[in-house]
């Protein structure tokens, strides 16, 4: 009898690894669901939870098929070794990061090395009014310094810093293109981001600060033309917010809330 038991446990334990060294990559779009609460998914998921690759894209609405959002495939290699508690994990892909990624830690903490990574301007009209009227385009890059992530609560706290360069950005509601080149800086402490923005370049000129938590903006800033650009940039300024009276001379107000 004792010897069956035996060989029923070794069964057991045996189809349980099987299971878990076969499970597949598709499990990544549920995680990466949950985390991004259903923002995004992972589309064309191929191999399996440990190693495999897929595109980001949108979580769906319906039956509508996942669209890439970002350029290129990212594959991803996961030890085994997080089922005890040690997180060690890669990821790479070429067309969309500077370099891999390597991620390391427990199930608590764990930290991100610094990278980069090519976004599409298009997906700032996500923000709302009145970007989505705006319609952006152009080239923008997020870079990272080394992040530690923390789990609290039910949330996710990152120290860290990170820059969102923009470039040759542009408008189709706008004939001056390119509109110019700006920066983003977020200073991560905890839940909230403190953000800072400034012109690199014009003829279109942007400047504020605010903050981002859980996935809400806000922010105050102002926008204007360099000077004998006014004329030809009064229309698109003229949707981007109400003008008002600042330091002797008209800016338009950029407020989100």
């Amino acid at each position: 009898m004792k010897r069956v038991v035996i060989w029923l446990l070794s069964g057991i334990v045996t189809v349980a690894v099987t299971a878990l060294v076969f499970l597949p990559a598709a499990w990544m779009a549920s995680l990466l669901e949950r985390q991004t609460m259903g923002r995004l998914t992972l589309g064309d998921a191929q191999g399996t939870l440990w190693h495999g690759s897929a595109f980001v894209g949108g979580a769906p609405s319906g039956q509508a098929p996942v669209t890439p959002l970002l350029p290129g495939r990212f594959s991803w290699r996961l030890s085994p070794m997080v089922l005890l508690g040690q997180v060690d994990a890669e990821l790479e892909n070429p067309a969309a990061l500077s370099q891999p990624v390597a991620i390391s830690g427990s199930w608590r903490q764990w930290q991100v090395s610094p990278a980069s990574i090519l976004l599409p301007a298009e997906r700032l009209a996500a923000l709302g009014a009145p970007l989505n009227t705006v319609q952006p385009s152009g080239q923008m890059r997020l870079s990272w310094e080394q992040l530690l992530l923390t789990r609290h609560g039910g949330g996710v706290e990152i120290a860290g810093k990170m820059n969102l360069e923009m470039t040759d950005i542009a408008s189709r509601l706008s004939p001056v293109k390119p509109l110019g080149a700006y920066n983003l800086a977020f200073d991560w402490r905890g839940r909230e981001a403190l953000l800072k923005l400034t012109t690199v370049r014009g003829p279109m000129l942007l400047k504020g600060s605010g903050t981002l938590r859980d996935g809400r903006l806000q922010f105050s800033g102002t926008a204007e033309a360099e000077a004998g650009q006014e004329e030809r940039l009064a229309n698109l300024l003229n949707l981007l917010g109400q003008r008002r009276r600042e330091g002797g001379k008209d800016v338009i107000a950029l407020e989100f809330k």
